[in-house]
């Protein structure tokens, strides 16, 4: 199966009228990287995962796809936090009432295009035109592969008593030593071979920048890219390597498919 990782931008539109960039990376199951770079908004969105797609295809989107809860968390977020908040992951809180539903529009357009959504109730999937959510936070502290045994990675959220100058120089470092890691997934099974497609190449051969925008650009297309390779392990490992955190009571629960550690699980 072709693997399509999307950093999707969760609010269709933003304060100034125009939705932020969505980071986009198709693989084959070798890890090879065939297409990767930026869309803004749903419509280039779905054409560059029609252009990718192949009869046989996993989309894995980093946004909530099913939320059918008035209030609250749905159960896949709060069990982010039960099972990862040790390495301090959790998620964020999504329902009825959040103004940031991307997600849900796109669910329903591939949806009307015949894909189906899949839970991973069943498993990873073999055939067909799928999509799942994940979490590349998850990932990032759930595969064993990237080192980070203690914590997850300071590449995102400026802790809370950090100058956000100080924060922004950590950033770009942890960044760094982030793509330091991924870049030696090209050995790992599966592997995720950055080196392969030059969009992604480049963010191993320029340094990560401190502009705040210029960054969250980097930083979009690198969660494409751990994206991607959670929907490789998926397919290549299934639940030995990966839990569907959700309920598992319905057709078509809201799940996170979320690499793990034994002690996660």
């Amino acid at each position: 199966m072709i693997v399509l990782g999307v950093d999707l931008a969760w609010a269709e539109a933003t304060r100034s009228g125009h939705a932020n960039e969505t980071g986009v990376v198709a693989a084959t199951q070798d890890g090879t990287i065939v297409d990767a770079g930026w869309t803004v908004g749903i419509e280039q969105t779905l054409d560059w995962i029609g252009v990718n797609a192949a009869d046989d295809v996993l989309a894995m989107i980093d946004a909530p796809l099913v939320v059918d809860n008035a209030k609250g968390q749905r159960l896949c977020e709060k069990q982010v936090g039960q099972r990862y908040g040790r390495w301090k992951v959790s998620a964020n809180t999504t329902n009825l009432s959040s103004p940031r539903l991307g997600g849900v529009a796109l669910r329903e357009r591939l949806e009307s295009s015949g894909w189906s959504y899949d839970s991973g109730l069943s498993g990873p999937p073999s055939t067909g035109r799928r999509f799942s959510e994940c979490y590349p936070y998850t990932c990032l502290v759930g595969a064993e592969e990237l080192g980070y045994d203690d914590e997850r990675p300071v590449y995102k959220r400026k802790p809370k008593r950090m100058p956000a100058a100080e924060f922004r120089v950590a950033r770009a470092k942890n960044c760094d030593e982030l793509l330091r890691r991924l870049d030696a997934l090209s050995t790992a099974n599966p592997p995720l071979r950055l080196r392969s497609h030059p969009t992604t190449e480049a963010l191993l051969s320029t340094p990560s920048p401190l502009n705040d925008r210029d960054y969250k650009h980097r930083e979009d297309l690198i969660d494409a890219a751990v994206s991607a390779w959670t929907g490789l392990l998926w397919l290549t490992h299934g639940t030995t390597r990966v839990q569907v955190l959700g309920d598992t009571s319905s057709a078509a629960p809201p799940t996170i498919i979320a690499p793990a550690r034994p002690t996660q699980r």
